[in-house]
């Protein structure tokens, strides 16, 4: 048997490519190319149906390590906690005040991106902070 090698996260959600370039800047991913033979992306939607235009997106990994994001529309909007959510890792390693100053900063330049901040939790040593995307999809910063 064969083990998985690449994967890819998708997040449903109503803006695909809106949720793709916040977490672009989230991330320092950057916006997969176009589908081949299309300049741009604006060139690929024009031959799509209007109701297909901008129904999905994509960001990748400039370095190619991390797992291409994949945005999708759906109809019906979030109703309920993530059953899966990431952890966007800023302080491996740190500990006590200095692993909190980390997170926070962080934090602040996100919730200037359209994030939210719901919730820090700390335990005198380990620390992390809840938060939502643009679209309220949970994330933590570890």
């Amino acid at each position: 048997m064969t083990s998985i090698k690449q994967f890819q996260v998708t997040f449903d959600c109503a803006e695909p490519e809106r949720v793709a370039r916040f977490w672009c800047e989230v991330l320092g991913y950057v916006v997969a190319p176009p589908p081949n033979g299309f300049a741009t992306w604006g060139d690929f939607d024009r031959t799509r149906s209007a109701e297909e235009q901008g129904s999905w997106f994509a960001c990748s990994d400039p370095t190619g390590v991390g797992p291409r994001l994949f945005f999708q529309r759906v109809p019906e909007g979030k109703v309920a906690k993530n059953r899966v959510h990431l952890d966007v890792r800023v302080g491996t390693g740190l500990v006590g005040e200095e692993r909190l100053a980390t997170l926070e900063a962080e934090c602040t330049r996100l919730v200037a991106l359209g994030a939210v901040r719901l919730r820090l939790l700390y335990d005198g040593s380990d620390s992390c902070i809840v938060m939502q995307d643009i679209e309220g999809n949970e994330f933590c910063l570890d």
